[in-house]
């Protein structure tokens, strides 16, 4: 039999990412996720169940969510679980949301790139974010459709045009490559991942992708072969696991994972817990691109603080050289996209 126990710590460690859990964040909140029903959906639906701090889980997507809905009320958790499906219900589900997480899309096959995506996603985001101006306008929203580099400038427009849009409040969750980062550190240097944290800036594909190793913690350090290979890896990760799975999708479960961190963190930010920082893609006057991943401080109302990058090395700042123009020309692809389709 699977242990309360083991159960309740799991998700502790995945909420708190193995820093001590806080009790004080575990009051009502209502999570909205568009896109329930698929690949990334339904296993991050699952982990929010689990949660102490959502006590409303709002599930939606075009298809098969009263019955994702009806399998999670049967866990043995406190949060009550809806499920909503189709245009007609989409504002029913977001309505009184404190968060939303949007996962909808089609995931990548082999030999596509994020921007393969971009026809099809772009206008799910597009339609779901006049949605969340419509009916949670101070919602938290966390996009994690493809290609993030576009689809959050997408919904930023879309907010903008709808007279609601806040900065701080809508987040591209870049999450999965810090995730992937510390992993793949943790790996090469044999130390536990959980104890790894390593800033990931820039944006969510390729060359966009900068992870700062220089400012790892622990401390690490590799020559520069090993560095430049690992980089290369962290930057083209959903590639190998899109190859790994030969056609059957994309990163799924270690993108739920990701999700969820990131949604807990915006829980624990929004009832108040101090020090909360994740990293994250949003609009940014750090760089000369318009939206920028970098670590930010989390509050009640979103972003209360973007940290910068800090200080890059020279290796560092060649990545972050490579990644401007191939994030500018993201940007201008979804700005453009809500422009022209209006």
């Amino acid at each position: 039999m699977f242990s309360r126990l083991l159960r309740v710590q799991a998700i502790a460690a995945l909420q708190n990412n193995g820093k001590n859990l806080s009790t004080s964040a575990q009051s009502n909140a209502k999570v909205a996720v568009c896109g329930a029903s698929g690949g990334i959906g339904q296993p991050l639906s699952l982990l929010l169940k689990q949660s102490p701090m959502v006590t409303e889980l709002s599930l939606y997507d075009i298809v098969h969510t009263p019955g994702v809905a009806a399998d999670l009320s049967h866990i043995d958790s406190n949060s009550n679980v809806k499920g909503f499906a189709g245009p007609e219900q989409l504002r029913d589900a977001l309505k009184g949301a404190d968060i939303v997480i949007i996962p909808a899309g089609v995931p990548r096959k082999p030999g596509m790139t994020r921007d393969d995506l971009f026809n099809t996603n772009a206008s799910i985001v597009r339609d779901l974010a006049q949605a969340c101006a419509e009916a949670c306008p101070k919602a938290l929203i966390g996009i994690i459709s493809n290609p993030v580099n576009s689809t959050v400038p997408i919904a930023s427009e879309v907010l903008q045009k709808a007279g609601v849009y806040d900065p701080n409040r809508v987040f591209g969750v870049s999450t999965l490559d810090v995730v992937r980062a510390n992993a793949f550190i943790g790996q090469a240097k044999n130390i536990d991942p959980q104890s790894v944290n390593v800033p990931v800036v820039g944006g969510h594909s390729g060359v966009t992708i900068i992870p700062l190793i220089s400012q790892c913690k622990p401390s690490v350090s590799f020559p520069n072969d090993q560095l430049k290979a690992l980089t290369e890896r962290i930057q083209e990760a959903g590639t190998e696991v899109v190859k790994a799975k030969a056609g059957a999708g994309s990163a799924t479960l270690s993108m739920a994972y990701a999700g969820a961190r990131f949604a807990f963190s915006l829980l624990r930010a929004l009832k108040g817990e101090q020090n909360i920082v994740e990293c994250a893609y949003v609009r940014s006057n750090i760089t000369e691109a318009k939206y920028f991943s970098t670590p930010l401080l989390l509050g009640p109302n979103g972003i209360q603080k973007n940290l910068g990058l800090g200080s890059l090395s020279d290796f560092e700042n060649q990545l972050l050289k490579a990644a401007i123009p191939e994030l500018k020309k993201n940007i201008q692809k979804g700005e453009d996209f809500v422009n022209k389709s209006k």
